[in-house]
């Protein structure tokens, strides 16, 4: 992966191309940024970079069988970690390694996309993936041995956040003391979510969002019109992942949209009305029928566009960035219900309802609770 394909990010690029070229590479670095903020392609481009022993800022250089290799994914010295689970292909014990033939795939086709289109790409969208011991024994394992071309070893975990406890206590001490030219380059967008141990034997490279005129630019190289782009580029909000999706209309705020104005409409009717309330147990009915991961990328979303209400009602229309784009649904005629007597309490319930998903809990009882508490936020009065 070259360098110049990475949008943006010049800062960072430079950085990491001079602690290369200067020898202070440090043996575990954190990535973090928001998604689709170029911190995968990023890391590979930099593994590329110190694997092949490229020079003067690029991955061209004289090594052309090893930047090859980089390429395609299949260097014998770059190894990757990411959330699996078990599937109809992996019966039991999923590890990275079983689905390293789709990752190739997905890098190739969606380099900035995020988690649930890497678990809809190997049909695990309705599980939770994590990274077990198992992985964390495999890492182990592939680390202790010499590398095949007397270089670096490099391994990549993306999204390091799904680590759980004992994977994280079981790679701690090769953080702390790594084989020689061993790199661990960790990939996250919630740097709080990995123990502190961790965090702290780490260098920690933060990422801002995109600069809109670096997906403008990216979208208009793609044939798409300026002005189209610069709307796309404006509602994205520094992810290109999401610029895509809304570019071919794949996004999965669309379908989340149209949930969230199916819920509150349902929510404003259901004061004093049972037939409402009905429809709110059918509508968490639905929900509760998806996926979990599905289920909290929508509280997520839910609690953005909370967020977003609230900035407009307030009058800060700079700071609002996202669209609707259901008709006869205005979210400036949503705003003013949206206040500073109710906004604490509303994200504080989606934030639980996120909680509860996360452990298992039943969903049908997380969604129904959920729509009766918004039902009583939503009618309550500005000061």
């Amino acid at each position: 992966m070259l360098f110049r394909d990475i949008l943006g990010l010049d800062h960072i690029k430079k950085h990491l191309v001079t602690t290369a070229e200067s020898g202070r590479v440090a043996h575990a670095q954190l990535f973090v940024g928001p998604e689709g903020s170029g911190t995968l392609p990023t890391a590979i481009a930099y593994a590329q970079y110190l694997l092949c022993q490229n020079t003067e800022g690029e991955n061209d250089g004289d090594n052309l069988a090893c930047n090859v290799k980089c390429n395609s994914l299949t260097h014998p010295d770059l190894h990757f970690a990411f959330p699996v689970s078990n599937s109809d292909k992996v019966k039991s014990h999923a590890v990275s390694d079983h689905y390293l033939e789709d990752w190739r795939q997905f890098v190739k086709e969606q380099p900035y996309g995020n988690l649930f289109d890497w678990y809809r790409s190997i049909g695990i969208e309705k599980k939770q993936g994590q990274i077990g011991v198992d992985e964390a024994q495999d890492v182990v394992k592939k680390l202790s041995l010499k590398s095949y071309e007397g270089g670096y070893k490099i391994l990549l975990i993306w999204m390091a956040e799904k680590m759980n406890i004992s994977a994280s206590n079981k790679l701690l001490k090769l953080i702390e003391e790594p084989p020689e030219k061993t790199v661990l380059i960790l990939i996250a967008e919630e740097e709080e979510q990995i123990i502190n141990t961790i965090r702290s034997r780490c260098q920690i490279l933060h990422f801002p969002p995109l600069a809109e005129n670096a997906i403008t630019q990216a979208l208009s190289a793609r044939g798409v019109k300026e002005s189209e782009a610069n709307s796309i580029a404006q509602e994205a909000h520094g992810n290109f992942n999401k610029a895509l999706d809304l570019l071919h209309k794949d996004s999965e705020d669309l379908v989340f949209e149209r949930w969230f104005v199916q819920w509150v409409r349902s929510a404003f009717k259901a004061k004093g009305n049972k037939a409402a309330v009905q429809e709110l147990i059918m509508w968490s009915d639905e929900v509760a029928k998806t996926g979990r991961e599905v289920q909290k990328q929508f509280l997520h979303y839910c609690i953005t566009i909370m967020r977003q209400a609230l900035l407009l009602n307030y009058k800060a229309d700079s700071l609002v960035y996202m669209k609707m784009h259901i008709e006869g649904f205005d979210l400036g005629k949503f705003a003013p219900f949206v206040h500073e007597n109710n906004i604490l309490e509303i994200v504080n319930e989606l934030e639980n309802a996120i909680f509860h998903v996360e452990r298992n809990g039943n969903s049908k009882i997380i969604f129904t609770d959920l729509s009766i508490k918004l039902t009583r936020l939503l009618h309550a009065k500005a000061a």
